[in-house]
Formats: C-alpha cells, sequence, structure tokens
C-alpha cells in the first residue's frame, strides 16, 4: 500500500507536466503509440509506428494470448509487420501462440536461444505450421521497419548462460523522445549497456519486472527516464517489485507506471513531447487493498 500511494503522487506530478501544452504539442504531425499491455506477470508491447506499421514485442505467458489478440483488435491490427520474442521464457512467449493463430506475422526475430520447454516447442512448432519467416536478432542491427522509427538492438546473445542474459534490448528513437525497453536482462548487461551506449531515454521499460536481478542506480543514472514503466502481476509469487528497484527509481526522480495498477498502459508521441494514458485508476487499487 505505501509504494502504491508513492506510485500515484509521482504519476500525478509527471502527468502535470506532460500533459503541459509546451511539453505536448502535435500539429498534423506523425505520431507514434507504444503501448504496454497487462498481461499480469509478464511482458508484451505493442508498438504502432509513424508510417503505420505495427510491432509486437513479447506476447506474456499463455494464459494472456486472447488478451493479447483482444487488444490488437482493439486497435484494428490485422497484421504484424514484425514479432519479436525477446527470449524463450513462459511469461514473454506463451501468448504469442494465440497471437499467431490470430493475427497474420510477416516476420519474426528471435535470440536464436533454445530452450526446452514444451511452450517453447509449440513456439516454434506454431512458426514452423505457418512457414513465418524467422531471423536472428544481431547487437547493433537496426530494424527495418518504418524510415522515421530509428531502433537498435542494444543486446542479445544466443550463447549467454541464461535466457535472461540473452534478451533482445531495444532503443526506440522517434525524433526527440527516446524508449528504452530492458526485457529481462540483469546488472552485468545494464553496464555493459553503459559502457558502450547512449542510454539516455525519456521512457524505460523497467528490466525483470522489477527484480532484485536488474536496474541498478549507476544504469537508471545514465538513462535519465521521465518514466517508467513495469510490468508485474499484482499478486506475483517473485515479489516483484523490490524495494530496491523502487526506491532506485524514486531516486533519479521518474515517475512509476505499473501495469499492476494501471493497467494498459499507452505512450503517444509526435517525437517531440509525449503524453501517457493509462486504463485504470490507482487509487481504485488503494481502495480495494
Amino acid at each position: 500500500m505505501q509504494w502504491q500511494n508513492v506510485i500515484w503522487v509521482i504519476s500525478v506530478i509527471m502527468a502535470v507536466a506532460i500533459f503541459a501544452p509546451d511539453v505536448y504539442h502535435a500539429e498534423q504531425a506523425s505520431e507514434m503509440e507504444v503501448h504496454f499491455i497487462d498481461v499480469d506477470q509478464g511482458d508484451s508491447i505493442l508498438i504502432q509506428t509513424p508510417s503505420g506499421k505495427n510491432i509486437l514485442i513479447d506476447g506474456g505467458p499463455p494464459k494472456a494470448g486472447k488478451k493479447v489478440t483482444a487488444f490488437l483488435e482493439k486497435q484494428d491490427v490485422k497484421k504484424l509487420d514484425l514479432m519479436i520474442a525477446t527470449h524463450p521464457d513462459i511469461d514473454h512467449i506463451g501468448g504469442l501462440l494465440e497471437v499467431m493463430k490470430s493475427v497474420d506475422v510477416e516476420r519474426i526475430m528471435d535470440t536464436g536461444k533454445i530452450h526446452s520447454t514444451r511452450t517453447y516447442a509449440r513456439y516454434i512448432s506454431q512458426i514452423m505450421k505457418r512457414q513465418i519467416p524467422i531471423e536472428i536478432a544481431e547487437r547493433n542491427d537496426f530494424l527495418q521497419v518504418d524510415p522515421l522509427l530509428q531502433a537498435r538492438i542494444l543486446n542479445t546473445d544466443n550463447s549467454s548462460k541464461s535466457n535472461n542474459e540473452s534478451s533482445i534490448v531495444l532503443k526506440l528513437t522517434f525524433g526527440k523522445i527516446d524508449f528504452l525497453l530492458m526485457s529481462d536482462v540483469k546488472k552485468k548487461q545494464e553496464k555493459e549497456l553503459i559502457e558502450k551506449h547512449n542510454l539516455n531515454s525519456e521512457i524505460v521499460k523497467v528490466a525483470h519486472h522489477g527484480s532484485r536481478t536488474s536496474t541498478s542506480l549507476d544504469f537508471l543514472k545514465k538513462v535519465s527516464p521521465n518514466a517508467a514503466i513495469l510490468t508485474y502481476g499484482k499478486k506475483n509469487r517473485f515479489g516483484h517489485p523490490v524495494d530496491r528497484v523502487m526506491k532506485n527509481l524514486q531516486k533519479v526522480g521518474t515517475a512509476i507506471y505499473p501495469t499492476a495498477a494501471f493497467g494498459d498502459i499507452t505512450v503517444r508521441t509526435d517525437g517531440k513531447g509525449f503524453v501517457i494514458y493509462h486504463e485504470k485508476n490507482p487509487l481504485s487499487s488503494l481502495k480495494a487493498s
């Protein structure tokens, strides 16, 4: 309950800032929307690019498949120009099976890391059944989807010991607005990214659902985000997010948006500023607890 109060206060302050006319102003400009879909304990992100392309990153756990497909339908997505599986854990690829059955997928990007689970076997089987072209992500490559959007792969490694370390990390740039999507990488990968890249971004998707394995203070200082998206289930058994991560986010003065409290979260940008919309009022969570 304490953290939910903190989240609400910070987000209200941030909302005042980003809705100010001098920060967000789009006169018939191309816009991009990045949707962080509430799939409980897992990740699923839909990017609707300035030129009207659709990119889906992960699909949450298997039980979230229908939620993701319903969300795509609501957004009038009839085709995915690119589907990305950041790594083969069940809470990232599980829902993609339902997506592939329901939506036309033009191509898939994957880490190439093999995982010995039934969910992974079904995922590969569905790709083969539907003959979807698949490509292996390469570090420092740029996604070729939309000329107005720069999307660079900062991390991927199918030789890593763990699935999380192999995760695809993306930095999206549209105009002056940057998104850093950290998947489930650990502090080791964060340190490597600090040494190799300019990580400064307005929006960060916090790594590994706010786990103790990620989100060091040094990393957050380099990113210096205005808003942080946390994806986790309200009553998850892992204790996500941990206090250290929440305190680190507070220390860098970022607004905190957990899907557990806000539901589906959409960031709309014209490349100059951004506005954050969310499905739920977090005050309702406070009243219920």
